[in-house]
Parts: C-alpha cells; structure tokens; sequence
C-alpha cells in the first residue's frame, strides 16, 4: 500500500532543524533561518507557503517604524492571497519577539496564524506571551537586517483598498522566497 506523501512543509529538508530561506525583494534579499526545533508547526507551515512558491509577488503591506514589518498576504494588486488552515500558537516555545526575529502574524483569536509574517524591528516585548497568547517566533535573520531596518523607515499612507494604515506607497514585493541547500 503506497503512503500519501506529506506535503505540510515537513517533509523539506526533513533532517535540518534550522533550514534557511532566502527572501528577494525590492529593496534587497534577506535570508533566515528558521528554528524548526523549537517551533515545528509554525516552520513546517512557513515551508509549506514557500514551497507552494505562494509568497512569491506578494507584498509587505504594514510597515510600523519601530515595531513591525509585515507581509505575505498580499499581491502587488491588494488581492488576498488563499490561505492554508490556521495553525496552533506556539508562542510558548522560548523565542522572543526580540529585533531581527520573523514570527507569525494573526488575528485576534490565538490560533489564527496561517500565511502572514511579520519582522521585528524592534524588542517587541509586547508581543511576548504573558496572560495571554503572543505572537509565535520561528527563525532569525542571518543576513539582510540592514535591508529589513531600510524597509521600516519608508513612507507610508492610508489604504482604501485594504482599509489599512502604515501600508508603503512604493510597494515593496517579495519577488521569490526559496529555500537554501542545508548549510
């Protein structure tokens, strides 16, 4: 009897705990590395979307100077990207939203993450778990901070068609993430 092959992100490089990929944009290429040791779903997941090559010509479409730098869900044109089901959280899993960091956006509600990452440009302490559910933290820059850091300070301005603010004017897509041959 044939086994369904797993197509959830695991079975990429199904031996590395820490795979890196290589995000292209706009503005400059950033490679991260992900810690698939201590955050396996939400890795898993993020492989799944760059396998898939669904981050490709989409957006970073919230930039906070000071906090955050968020993409992933958007095309060039403001369109929603379809998602794969929400994850668990694992925001309990000992990384920190601490500067230089990628973790997982979401809604309110703590299990809500699917498609959406954000940067951190800042020690964003807030976004910690405390009481409640934080924001879950999957990997580190390794290069590209400077880029990352650029990205954060561009200007930005009120959305109609995402009914957003701190959307750039000058959109900055990610034009190719890719996952790099284990180090």
């Amino acid at each position: 009897m044939a086994t369904a092959k797993k197509d959830d992100g695991s079975q990429i490089q199904p031996d590395n705990y820490y795979p890196r990929v290589k995000i292209e944009t706009t503005m400059g290429d950033i490679v991260v590395e992900l810690d698939r040791r201590r955050a396996p779903i939400t890795v898993n997941n993020f492989l799944r979307y760059v396998d898939k090559r669904a981050y490709n010509d989409t957006i970073f479409h919230r930039i906070v100077p000071g906090f955050v730098v968020q993409g992933g869900g958007y095309t060039t044109d403001f369109n929603g990207k379809s998602n794969f089901p929400d994850i668990f959280n694992e925001s309990g899993n000992g990384l920190t939203n601490d500067l230089h960091t990628i973790a997982m956006a979401r809604q309110n509600g703590p299990h809500t993450a699917n498609r959406q990452f954000f940067f951190n440009v800042n020690d964003n302490e807030s976004l910690n778990p405390g009481r409640d559910w934080g924001y879950a933290v999957f990997g580190l820059i390794v290069e590209g901070s400077d880029i990352v850091d650029a990205m954060s300070e561009v200007e930005t301005e009120y959305s109609i068609r995402l009914n957003a603010n701190n959307v750039p004017i000058e959109p900055i897509v990610i034009k190719k993430v890719t996952v790099l041959p284990p180090l």
